[in-house]
């Protein structure tokens, strides 16, 4: 499983951590843990490490509001963040910024599950390439992804941006899937609902009781 895989990768990087190489007498012995602790970082990934660095920042200071989005740096990433941005913007740029957080939850709940790809691109990319069999419609919808509303976009990069450098709110109660009041799809009808918020509809995987 990844979580066994990462924890002791994770394990092996600290131990060569907590000692200094110039401690080992033999350079074999140094050499073999900075060998372990680079294999540990690569099993990790980049978009992993990012998630660990940020684990401590709080989400307390988020306010959700366009005023607070406003006062916000200019938001920049790597490949994950783009994703991410570009997700909310197809998905949810027309949702209240606490609906834009929350659908950015249900997609990171998804990277910490063993239900679903390990990265933020893998997961919001499953199923890509079958028109209208994917987990995000944007992406098999056969349509052109045209940013056309650079402010919109602007505002949910900023919001990708706060979800990587740990800023992430508890909205929807561990959901792993979500659809707008629109639709009802089949699906709906068996997961658990945690959630409504703005126009979207949360659920986490588990069948529902008569008390859901």
């Amino acid at each position: 499983m990844r979580c066994s895989t990462f924890l002791s990768f994770c394990a092996a990087a600290a131990l060569s951590l907590s000692m200094p190489l110039a401690a080992f007498a033999n350079s074999q012995q140094a050499e073999t843990l900075a060998e372990i602790e680079s294999k540990g970082l690569q099993a990790v990934g980049s978009e992993r490490l990012e998630r660990m660095i940020a684990e401590n920042t709080s989400a307390d200071e988020i306010e959700f509001t366009r005023s607070w989005l406003s006062e916000q740096p200019k938001a920049s990433g790597g490949e994950q963040w783009k994703c991410l941005s570009e997700a909310l913007y197809f998905e949810a740029r027309g949702e209240t910024v606490r609906g834009q957080f929350a659908v950015a939850e249900v997609i990171l709940n998804r990277v910490k599950s063993d239900e679903f790809p390990g990265s933020l691109c893998k997961v919001i990319h499953q199923g890509t390439g079958r028109k209208y069999q994917c987990q995000f419609t944007y992406t098999c919808d056969g349509y052109a992804e045209v940013i056309a509303e650079p402010r919109a976009y602007d505002r949910v990069s900023k919001i990708a941006r706060a979800v990587l450098d740990g800023k992430v709110p508890s909205l929807t109660d561990g959901a792993t899937y979500y659809h707008t009041t629109a639709v009802s799809p089949r699906w709906s009808r068996v997961f658990t609902r945690t959630a409504k918020i703005g126009v979207h509809l949360f659920y986490r995987d588990g069948v529902r009781t008569a008390s859901n």
